[in-house]
């Protein structure tokens, strides 16, 4: 086909030109190749595309024919170039992303604002999914990059940190103040504290749930009673409630914590902060959009933002 293409071009430019030695010209071929790529031509086709004339060659009731099939199909090509070159100046491309709800809300989307800004023509797709949701997504070829905290899971894929989140336990003034009326002790320490708590915890499924199970039970922490949550706003939402003591990301309610609506209940041993970043498959195959949204991070913008990751 590609052979083909080449001749069509060719038989084009003697047809619009009308002589040989112009098109060779405009070619930049010699008119001994022009000759022989029409009678090449000629043969595939099975039939005459060309009459001689004093002043050139004009074409045949079947070479009239094929011009204009030719004539639009390039025009066609031509318009696609064009179309892909305009695109690329624009700074044009797709970008899926996988994400959590909790980091797309408090991580993501303040960031995306000032990457669209300066992108805008960059068409973005987000997927809220857990963390094991989003990895299948990325191994499937379904999203581009995924937002996610570290996990034991990953594999052959590329882990980019911007930074580190922590999780503490938090209640309402007024749930710690009831629970010790009902308990009737006034001076237990945090973790019998959270013993005697209703833990308001992610799902089971969750991986921060895992994580958060694995610290409690090497630390001794056995909730007598669970309630569990699809989501970090919850958790924080049912804090701030009374209806327990929740395990969030500490950088999520530092206003609750300022302002007194919520209290940190810490641990003799905290809970280890764990790294989030960003995982996208082998470095080769990132596409342009893919390419600079990485770039974009590296400019810090990220930390302007969101004060919950530290730039270091």
């Amino acid at each position: 086909m590609e052979q083909s293409l080449d001749l069509y071009k060719i038989f084009y430019t003697v047809a619009d030109t009308g002589n040989i030695s112009h098109a060779a010209k405009k070619l930049f071929i010699s008119q001994p190749a022009i000759s022989k790529s029409i009678k090449k031509l000629e043969q595939q086709l099975g039939t005459k595309l060309f009459l001689r004339t004093s002043k050139g060659v004009m074409l045949t009731e079947e070479g009239n024919i094929l011009y204009h099939y030719v004539s639009d199909a390039l025009e066609s090509i031509g318009t696609g170039e064009k179309e892909l070159k305009r695109l690329g100046q624009l700074n044009y491309g797709r970008l899926k992303i996988g994400v959590s709800t909790t980091l797309c809300k408090y991580v993501l989307l303040p960031y995306l604002k000032n990457f669209i800004d300066t992108y805008p023509h960059i068409q973005i797709t987000i997927t809220c999914q857990s963390t094991l949701h989003t990895l299948k997504l990325l191994e499937e070829g379904t999203i581009d990059i995924g937002l996610i905290g570290r996990s034991s899971t990953l594999k052959s894929v590329n882990f980019k940190i911007i930074g580190q989140i922590e999780d503490i336990f938090v209640t309402a003034p007024n749930y710690m103040n009831n629970l010790e009326i009902r308990t009737g002790v006034d001076s237990m320490t945090n973790e019998e504290f959270l013993n005697q708590s209703t833990l308001i915890l992610l799902d089971s499924q969750n991986l921060t749930r895992q994580y958060i199970d694995t610290h409690m039970y090497e630390n001794n922490i056995f909730p007598k009673q669970i309630l569990e949550a699809s989501n970090m706003d919850l958790l924080i939402d049912f804090a701030k409630t009374g209806l327990g003591t929740a395990c969030v990301i500490k950088s999520f309610v530092e206003k609750d914590l300022e302002n007194g609506t919520l209290i940190s209940i810490p641990l003799k041993t905290p809970i280890p902060k764990r790294d989030i970043g960003f995982v996208y498959n082998d470095i080769h195959s990132k596409s342009f959009a893919l390419k600079e949204f990485l770039k974009y991070w590296d400019t810090d913008v990220l930390y302007k933002n969101f004060s919950g990751v530290p730039s270091s």
